[in-house]
């Protein structure tokens, strides 16, 4: 049965903020909302956390999970970063923008596109989300809460409670978010490859 968390979307209780990172650490798989639509969100390195999220949006190994990083500093730590696309990154965050980019020696293996080793990176534009980034202290494990045969998120935390209480350990609530996920722009050879158009604009990448 999972906790829910009513948080107050301009100025989050700090002690619920608190409780929810320390869910994080002990494997909990949650719910919670960003800049683009809800996320499901675990620990860095939590196997479980990973195969749960696998079961719950039926993804397959070639899937790209995304590291949701507090700044840009962080997000250095887990990704390979050149000059060029270091400006162009730079200047679209924090936003709705999900980066591929060649994984870092700090992104386990299990994390990585298995031929590609690459893994997704964003920095979301998001008081709660980077509330609880800062109070984590590392990024979380991400991937849209999108689930199988639906065409749109979830986008109310009541919702995300009723429908999947069963497979999440928290819901974290903080009003309504959008429908439309990240714009995913692949960097892994350098130059921006438009994956999937959604909430961040794309003119800057075309």
């Amino acid at each position: 049965m999972a906790k829910y968390f009513d948080v107050h979307p301009d100025n989050p209780q700090p002690r619920a903020i608190s409780q929810i990172a320390e869910s994080i650490r002990a494997d909990a798989l949650i719910a919670y909302p960003t800049d683009s639509c809800y996320a499901l969100g675990c620990r860095l390195g939590s196997r479980d956390g990973i195969d749960r999220i696998r079961s719950i949006r039926r993804l397959d190994n070639r899937h790209h999970f995304t590291l949701v990083c507090q700044d840009f500093a962080q997000l250095g730590q887990f990704v390979r970063v050149d000059n060029d696309v270091f400006r162009a990154i730079k200047a679209s965050t924090p936003g709705s923008y999900t980066f591929i980019l060649p994984a870092t020696r700090e992104v386990p293996r299990m994390l990585q596109h298995p031929k590609k080793k690459t893994v997704g990176v964003r920095i979301p534009d998001h008081v709660v989300a980077q509330a609880l980034l800062t109070e984590l202290g590392e990024p979380l494990l991400s991937s849209t809460l999108l689930l199988p045969d639906e065409e749109e998120p979830m986008t109310q935390g009541w919702e995300i409670k009723d429908r999947l209480d069963h497979v999440l350990d928290a819901v974290v609530d903080s009003g309504d978010c959008g429908t439309e996920p990240t714009t995913v722009i692949d960097f892994s050879d350098g130059e921006a490859e438009i994956v999937r158009r959604g909430a961040g604009d794309v003119t800057r990448f075309e």
